[in-house]
């Protein structure tokens, strides 16, 4: 290596320009992602007993019909004893009013209404310190059932590669809306972060696969690991985050994607 380069790569500074490159091309890619979400997509609170049912329709849907986690019901629609106490958000495509993902928010308010992993993986927390067990029921949730629809996912092999790939239906979207359908299932958990600061909650559960807690930190949501991984539905493990953390750690271009969502959601939580 020439002296003329050793002087250019150990120049005062230079690391932290090539840092700052980068970010703002992540930044901007990042903005981009948001604009066209909100340019094509919309979240829902489901409020009303219609759009409660379409939840449970897409539920089915992926949940019994595609990956047969659940036996298939005669109504077509998958439900379970936690509704009764969860939060439903759905994402909307606007321009043809199909919807284009759902998740839920399980929020106990009396000691006799359990999380989902409370019920069906107890024990597979081993983290003394968080534990549902360990805080008020009100303070508590658990982020799950996201499904995102067939419709807008790419390939036949996607269908069996989980619900929460948030892949896309090339075919039938314009290569526009195409940049943003990705994101679906990061626009859902940003959803369902914004629905758990509104309520004032402060610790957050779910059960997922580690593979996609680990695309999930792409973004900057940074699920911690508090148990082993285990057989549920396929190999999930539990993680834990809160408010302070996500907020802390969302990475700075799709805090703009947060913001939007947010911004939709809070005037539907007051209805």
């Amino acid at each position: 290596m020439s002296n003329l380069k050793r002087e250019i790569i150990h120049l005062p500074g230079i690391n932290y320009l090539i840092r700052k490159v980068v970010s703002f091309k992540a930044s901007r890619e990042a903005n981009e992602i948001a604009h066209h979400f909100d340019q094509y997509l919309k979240p829902l609170i489901a409020h009303e007993t219609a759009l409660r049912d379409e939840v449970h329709k897409i539920r089915h849907n992926v949940y019994c019909e595609e990956l047969a986690f659940e036996p298939p019901k005669p109504d077509g629609k998958e439900q379970d004893d936690f509704d009764p106490y969860s939060i439903f958000c759905v994402i909307e495509h606007k321009a043809s009013q199909h919807y284009a993902g759902c998740v839920r928010v399980v929020t106990p308010q009396a000691s006799e209404q359990l999380l989902p992993l409370e019920k069906y993986c107890k024990g597979a927390i081993t983290d003394p310190h968080l534990n549902p067990a360990n805080f008020p029921r009100n303070k508590i949730c658990e982020i799950s059932r996201l499904a995102v629809p067939a419709e807008f996912r790419r390939r036949n092999a996607d269908k069996f590669a989980g619900a929460e790939t948030g892949a896309v239906n090339e075919d039938t979207y314009s290569e526009t809306e195409l940049r943003c359908f990705p994101f679906i299932a990061i626009g859902l958990y940003l959803s369902a972060a914004s629905i758990v600061i509104n309520q004032d909650i402060e610790h957050c559960f779910v059960m997922m696969e580690p593979r996609l807690a680990r695309s999930m930190r792409f973004v900057g949501i940074k699920f911690k690991q508090i148990g082993p991984t285990v057989e549920y539905h396929g190999q999930r493990a539990p993680y834990y985050i809160n408010p302070i953390l996500f907020l802390r750690n969302l990475s700075p271009g799709f805090k703009l994607l947060h913001m939007n969502l947010e911004k939709g959601l809070a005037q539907a939580m007051k209805h």
